[in-house]
């Protein structure tokens, strides 16, 4: 019996990379005009390249590309790029369709609800906080509390632990086969793919990336629990 549904937060509660493109498009146009010289759609395909080459988590992305396409840091157009993010950043953290309602649903059923991410502390809470979704868990579990990323067993284990749950009476929903489902599976995590927020390439054929329900939109849900 499932006592509890556990949440990777970016592009399964919250659109990240919808809101990664937003930033990135005005940080473009705002070194644009502090003075980098190159055209837009340039600089912007440059600066997406750079995020999955290192990490959409990559807070010094801005630095990392001056310094590759321009070989310094300027720090009028660093400065520039930095304001134009933040001017945007929290009013474009918002959930996916249907976030509210299917949380408020699935606790009144008297599921336990929690997160467990890769985001480090203080970013999770702030995307929690700035989506209006604080209070719905009863556990956040980041990567600075479990100190391995997923599919690590570490941060399935220990959410399990937190919650006094054996891994079975635990679904977990997320976006990634590769970290999402394959670690929860690991540890006996009943397991649900966010289809809808899946941002990559290629999807895998691999029996241990394989979940045992598949979410067309979050409120799905609701038809398997």
């Amino acid at each position: 019996m499932i006592k509890a549904v556990l949440f990777d937060l970016d592009n399964t509660l919250i659109d990240f990379v919808k809101m990664k493109l937003e930033c990135s498009k005005e940080s473009v146009k705002a070194m644009i005009k502090a003075g980098l010289e190159m055209d837009e759609e340039t600089a912007y395909n440059k600066l997406l390249e750079l995020y999955y080459e290192t990490s959409l988590e990559d807070h010094l992305i801005f630095q990392h590309f001056l310094k590759k396409n321009t070989g310094k840091v300027d720090y009028k157009i660093l400065s520039a790029a930095i304001v134009a993010y933040k001017k945007i950043v929290n009013g474009l953290l918002i959930p996916y369709e249907g976030v509210y309602d299917t949380l408020k649903k699935l606790k009144s059923k008297g599921l336990i609800l929690g997160v467990v991410t890769d985001a480090r502390k203080l970013n999770a809470w702030i995307r929690l906080t700035s989506a209006g979704l604080s209070n719905y868990f009863e556990i956040v579990l980041t990567l600075g509390d479990s100190k391995y990323k997923k599919p690590h067993k570490r941060p399935f284990i220990k959410a399990a632990r937190q919650l006094k749950l054996k891994p079975e009476e635990i679904i977990f929903v997320g976006d990634n086969p590769q970290r999402d489902i394959k670690g929860a599976k690991k540890v006996g995590m009943k397991t649900a793919f966010a289809q809808y927020g899946f941002s990559f390439k290629e999807k895998t054929n691999n029996e241990d990336e394989k979940p045992d329900y598949i979410l067309n939109e979050f409120n799905d849900l609701l038809k398997i629990i």
